[in-house]
């Protein structure tokens, strides 16, 4: 594969890595993943992971705000985890990335492309290069012309990139990798598509996750994204409910969230209602699915996310929208070290599909 990093010490799209752990820094907490080579081609065995509640507000909407605050619980996670690996793999939320496919002439010398590359990112790019990071990858021929290749370009203004890298090395980590959050989750994706028939061929498949304060829908065909939206709902709302619902903390809402033991009409007062709304919002977005593209079917809804695990949630949707609907676990066909216990990894799986697709980017072909 053909990358240029422009003087970047970074890139989003490089493929040759050395042992690293995936790490998604999100908004309600830092996730860890550490997968190794299978002795099965192409398979995969976990070796360990971790979740690690973030302060509140120590993240939002992709940034930031709490360096300090961030590094520390990173630095717990990896505690938790308990790996010596110190590599890891990063990403950036999709709306901190301007992507776009261009064509450009095949047959280029590596160094041409890159000029080529960086005299089109001029046109797209509202910022000065020098103020981005920026990289490429060659996607293949272009689909109506021998002539020509598409190449994907993404760039991120450098801050968004540097906040994330001295979160890492704060905690005494090695920032290798900086990928996309969508990449990363579309990459974990590919291990879900084997599981549905046939491999969803030529079926249209959204991809929802439920975040703490946003819902993203990405909608895969083939494994290619073909349209995505972003809705303003997530589980910080249940957690409000519970709140004034039951008189708790925002921490002993949260915890209670996660591991039960809340009065009886949970249920019927708050989870219940609470699940309606989600399913509603899923419908909505498929609705604009519908009247924004050319495709007037979906053929699977793939719940991920903190809330995908929710008793009830994919009843709730499935219902709603009429879509068969599962929810996300990459890791479903991956063989478990004793370090992991099944039945937690499968709560926690639907939270983890950005930090399992950039800890796969350690296998990935040079």
């Amino acid at each position: 594969m053909i990358k240029g990093n422009f003087d970047i010490p970074l890139d989003f799209l490089s493929t040759s890595t050395p042992p690293l752990i995936g790490v998604d820094i999100s908004s309600s907490s830092v996730k860890m993943v550490e997968l190794s080579q299978a002795p099965k081609k192409g398979g995969y065995i976990v070796e360990r992971y971790a979740i690690e509640p973030l302060p509140v507000d120590a993240v939002s909407d992709g940034n930031i705000n709490n360096l300090d605050a961030v590094s520390d619980t990173v630095k717990r996670a990896w505690k938790r985890l308990g790996s010596r690996i110190k590599n890891v793999s990063l990403a950036l939320p999709a709306a901190a990335v301007i992507s776009k496919k261009i064509l450009l002439p095949a047959g280029l010398r590596e160094d041409d492309l890159e000029y080529q590359v960086e005299s089109e990112a001029n046109q797209y790019i509202p910022f000065a290069l020098e103020e981005v990071n920026l990289d490429f990858q060659v996607i293949g021929p272009a689909p109506n012309n021998p002539d020509e290749v598409e190449v994907l370009l993404a760039a991120s203004r450098k801050a968004n990139v540097e906040d994330r890298v001295a979160a890492a090395q704060s905690a005494g980590l090695k920032a290798i990798v900086v990928d996309v959050e969508a990449y990363a989750s579309e990459a974990a994706f590919d291990m879900i598509r084997t599981q549905l028939p046939g491999g969803a061929a030529d079926q249209c498949v959204a991809l929802v996750d439920v975040g703490a304060y946003v819902m993203n829908v990405n909608v895969l065909r083939n494994g290619q994204s073909v349209y995505t939206r972003d809705q303003q709902v997530g589980g910080a709302q249940l957690t409000q409910q519970i709140q004034s619902v039951f008189g708790l903390s925002a921490e002993e809402a949260e915890s209670a969230k996660r591991s039960g033991g809340l009065p009886e009409n949970y249920e019927s007062d708050v989870l219940s209602p609470f699940r309606e709304n989600i399913a509603m919002e899923v419908s909505r977005a498929l609705q604009f699915f519908f009247t924004s593209t050319q495709y007037n079917e979906v053929n699977y809804v793939v719940l991920a996310g903190g809330c995908a695990a929710l008793p009830g949630l994919d009843e709730a949707v499935a219902t709603r929208t009429q879509v068969s609907t599962l929810v996300a676990n990459p890791f479903e066909l991956m063989t478990l070290s004793s370090r992991v216990k099944p039945r937690q990894l499968q709560m926690d799986a639907p939270a983890l599909m950005i930090a399992c697709g950039l800890a796969m980017r350690r296998f990935d072909p040079s």
